[in-house]
Order: structure tokens, then sequence, then C-alpha cells
């Protein structure tokens, strides 16, 4: 995998990602629509995985494409977060809970980008954990259900968070063992 390119950017995994941009918009604009914000999160959902399948399956994983896919993903869900918290389809605890893989990896995120030779071993491993991937998912879950008003809402985030908690744990774990 390896080096950072910024012609990376055009290949097609790299640009499923970045359609996470425009959809993260678009639940803004419809969550107040919960079969329009369903399917936007549907095909966020469907972006991430054809992205990452697409990658391996055409031999087109590259470092530059990891952090798209990571930016993005974040982005996403952090668009997603702050549109339920001001729709009051979420309260603090809710959001907090939803955002705890993100707001754990924050500041490994700031560390890599002032360490190059910690870019560099991200660049080479750039790999999700099981737990991250599960947590995505129960996330997706969490936000449908706050979406439709579920009473399956609150498991589901108080499951996104120790996931997402444990997910963070692991990254960190496996950023400070890096070379």
């Amino acid at each position: 995998m390896g080096q950072f390119s910024s012609r990376d950017v055009l290949l097609v995994p790299s640009l499923v990602s970045l359609t996470r941009i425009p959809l993260a918009v678009l639940f803004v604009l419809w969550v107040d629509v919960p079969v329009a914000a369903l399917a936007v999160l549907l095909a966020a959902g469907a972006s991430d995985m054809v992205d990452g399948w697409y990658a391996r399956r055409f031999d087109q994983a590259t470092a530059t494409g990891a952090v798209i896919d990571g930016v993005t993903d974040k982005s996403f869900m952090a668009t997603v977060v702050v549109a339920l918290l001001l729709s009051d389809k979420l309260g603090w605890l809710g959001a907090l809970l939803l955002a705890t893989r993100e707001l754990g990896e924050l500041p490994l995120v700031l560390w890599w980008t002032l360490q190059r030779a910690k870019r560099r071993a991200r660049a080479e491993d750039p790999r999700a954990n099981a737990v991250g991937k599960l947590c995505t998912i129960v996330q997706f879950f969490a936000v449908a259900a706050a979406l439709i008003e579920s009473r399956s809402v609150e498991p589901l985030l108080g499951l996104a968070g120790a996931l997402g908690a444990a997910a963070a744990a692991y990254y960190w774990r496996r950023e400070t063992r890096a070379r």
C-alpha cells in the first residue's frame, strides 16, 4: 500500500468514498423526512461497503484511499450526529454515545498528523478492525432507530458507545505499538 499519492483520489474507491460528503448534506436536508433520511443512510452505508470491496477486488487499495475513506466516514457520522441533535431526535448523551469512537480517535488523528513516522506506518497498514466495522453497523442501526423514533434507540446507542470505545482502544493500542 505504502505511499500517499494525489492521483489516487481519482481511483474508483476514492470517488465512491467521496460520495458520502454530498450524502451528508442530503441527510441534513432530509433529517425530518425519515424515509428520505433512511435512504441517504442506506446509500452512505452501501458506499462504505462498495469502496472497500472494489479497492480489494481490483487491487486499488491505497494509503490515500484509506485516508479518504476514514475522513468521509468521520465527516458523514459527525454531520449525522449534529443533524440528529439539532432536530431533537437525539439528546446530548445519545450524541456522545454515537460519536464515542470518533471522539476517542480524534487525538490519535492529531498525533498522526504531527508525526511523519506514524503517518508512514499508518500508510503501510490502514486496515480497520472487526470491532470498528461492527461499531459502524450498530451506529447505522442506532441512527435509523433515532430517525423513526424507535424504542430500541437507547440500547443501540449504548452498544454503539461500548463498541466505539473498544474500537478506539484497539486503534490506540495498534498505533502506539507501530514502528
